[in-house]
């Protein structure tokens, strides 16, 4: 399923250049099982777009006996930092991405494991004996971390647990105890295969959706690889000629010669779909929505077909899911420069010291004092 991408252009909007303020997507997949020779995979129909992911799966117990096996649906790994944060859904909540899921029309209550880890050691256990939440990236782990004592703060910060997050926002500088362990999360739920009987199962979730408002691998008006990143979409998205057209059109229609359009990026994790009886998939569909039509896409896919105005299909028969889909959807975007102001807001400064200089974390809501230099 390697090779050929698909490009659709449209008209392009007009306007100055935004600059490339990015968040990355998380890649997730469908729901999973232990290698087996007993059940296979019939079936697969999987639909994708920026809003929503849907699956409808199809199972036979190809055996004489049933099958009692636990599912799963791993959720993507959250990474706690200050840098780079990616796209979440709702990352208040434990189920972040909205995960639903039936089997034969039935709705499941799938239980949910949730285990936090920095530098490769489980930590989840002291997180709770400190009453600090795994989630790193949702509000209240940041009030439990300020409340931590300050000897048990500074050895989570000696540790690699904590980072002090040091910044200046125009009033004044902030010092904010701040998470650096992921979390490892997974639905999962016991689930029945009768001997020769077909178990239908279905699932849905809203993708994390990766943005850059600009494009990061094309500009000066040239596909520009100085940082790797034209090569690395290049391979990864598979863009031909025909999108390279499109973006070098978008660019020459502007009147200040930017390519007017934002990134949007998915990822989705089909190689799981290798763990069922005969490692493939019997009868494969998947289709891909761009949203609207004047939108760009590109991903790797042989047999591409268009289907409609903004969707594209892809089928396949004893499919082999050997590589996992990245998408790359371009969307026209038309942005004035606004009028300029007498006082300009401040930017935030940001400090990378681990440990602020040996100042303490600030109070919620109050400036600190700005840090010593030297």
């Amino acid at each position: 399923m390697l090779g050929r991408s698909i490009a659709v252009c449209g008209v392009l909007a007009c306007g100055t250049a935004l600059a490339n303020d990015s968040v990355a997507e998380l890649g997730t997949g469908g729901i999973i099982l232990s290698r087996t020779d007993a059940v296979r995979m019939q079936s697969e129909r999987l639909s994708i777009s920026t809003d929503q992911v849907t699956v409808d799966y199809v199972f036979k117990n190809e055996t004489d006996k049933d099958v009692q096996a636990t599912v799963a649906f791993p959720m993507p790994d959250i990474v706690g930092t200050i840098y780079d944060r990616p796209q979440i859904p709702d990352g208040e909540s434990d189920n972040f991405l909205g995960f639903e899921v039936k089997v034969d029309g039935q709705d499941v209550k799938p239980a949910l494991e949730q285990k936090a880890f920095a530098l490769g050691i489980d930590i989840t256990g002291l997180l709770k004996e400190h009453n600090v939440p795994v989630n790193p990236v949702a509000q209240p782990v940041f009030a439990a971390l300020e409340a931590l004592p300050e000897a048990t703060a500074n050895e989570w910060i000696d540790r690699g647990l904590v980072f002090v997050d040091s910044y200046d926002d125009g009033a004044g500088w902030k010092y904010v105890r701040t998470p650096l362990w992921s979390l490892k999360s997974s639905y999962w739920w016991q689930s029945s295969f009768p001997a020769g009987k077909e178990v239908k199962v279905w699932h849905r979730y809203q993708p994390s959706v990766g943005a850059t408002a600009g494009l990061t691998f094309f500009y000066d008006g040239r596909f520009n690889d100085e940082s790797g990143t034209y090569s690395d979409y290049k391979k990864r998205y598979c863009m031909d000629d025909g999108f390279e057209k499109a973006v070098l059109k978008a660019a020459k229609d502007s009147k200040d010669g930017y390519a007017m359009l934002m990134e949007q990026r998915i990822e989705y994790v089909l190689t799981s779909g290798g763990n069922w009886a005969l490692g493939t998939i019997g009868d494969f569909k998947l289709t891909i929505d761009k949203g609207k039509k004047e939108n760009l896409i590109s991903f790797c896919a042989d047999g591409v077909k268009k289907t409609g105005p903004t969707t594209f299909e892809v089928a396949a028969k004893d499919y082999y899911p050997n590589r996992d889909l990245a998408i790359l959807i371009l969307t026209p975007y038309a942005w004035e420069a606004p009028e300029p102001t007498a006082a300009p807001a401040s930017g935030i400064k940001r400090s990378r010291n681990p440990r602020a200089s040996g100042q303490p974390p600030a109070v919620p809501g109050k400036a600190a004092e700005p840090q010593p230099k030297g």
